[in-house]
């Protein structure tokens, strides 16, 4: 690996100054030529400019727009024990889903099964069929399957939806856990197909049990707070 080593003592002195300093870069390749550039530093820079302040200011808005004000000190030990039990990502539990059964991950969520957890992930067959597959959160190993009954008769005007929803969209489910679980700790993602800005849902739970509500755009992968309850 090449190294550039960069000489800074005109550039310390810039600092002191408020100048522009330029810096020579010497390749630690002989045979390369040398590159200059031209630093500038200003006196009341601390290392970001206003664009990242914003960027900034703009994510912690996001974030507190996502965070499930309802919860009680209930409601967040609850969550915080699902957050630590997970060992097996979402994202990993829909790939054991997927090798297990083929087809499409609708939806993936950790429930709580009495006295123990498991992902339950839904997963829609080339042929239509529903399977909802289960993959233990400890070591992603799957631990039940089973075809989901049309009970009310409406599966094959959901299926037709979600099939719609998804055509052309480059995100998986699994795309998207992976996205939303930059927030946090990801405990379900689950396909809004019903609403005019289509998308997937995350949920995730921070370290000390709050809870935060997501969507992920289905082209772009971009991580947004849901305001849908707002």
């Amino acid at each position: 690996m090449k190294r550039n080593i960069v000489i800074a003592t005109i550039a310390a002195a810039a600092l002191i100054g408020g100048g522009t300093a330029t810096a020579i870069a010497v390749s630690g390749d002989e045979a390369a030529p040398a590159n200059k550039s031209s630093v500038q530093v200003s006196n009341d820079d601390n290392g970001r400019d206003d664009d990242d302040v914003n960027d900034t200011d703009d994510n912690d808005a996001d974030d507190k727009a996502a965070r499930d004000t309802g919860e009680d000190a209930e409601d967040k030990a609850e969550n915080a024990t699902d957050a630590k039990v997970a060992k097996v990502t979402a994202a990993d539990a829909i790939g054991a889903a997927l090798k297990h059964k083929g087809g499409t991950a609708v939806s993936a969520d950790l429930d709580d099964e009495g006295t123990k957890h498991v992902w339950d992930v839904d997963v829609l067959t080339n042929g239509g069929a529903w399977h909802s597959v289960q993959v233990d959160p400890a070591n992603g190993k799957v631990v039940g399957s089973h075809v989901d009954r049309d009970d009310d008769g409406d599966d094959a005007a959901e299926t037709a939806q979600i099939r719609a929803a998804l055509k052309g969209s480059s995100v998986t489910a699994a795309e998207a856990a992976k996205a939303a679980a930059a927030k946090g700790t990801v405990t379900s993602v689950d396909l809004d197909e019903e609403s005019t800005d289509q998308a997937w849902e995350a949920d995730t739970t921070a370290a000390d049990g709050t809870g935060s509500d997501w969507r992920v755009n289905l082209d772009s992968g971009k991580v947004t707070a849901d305001r849908s309850n707002d």
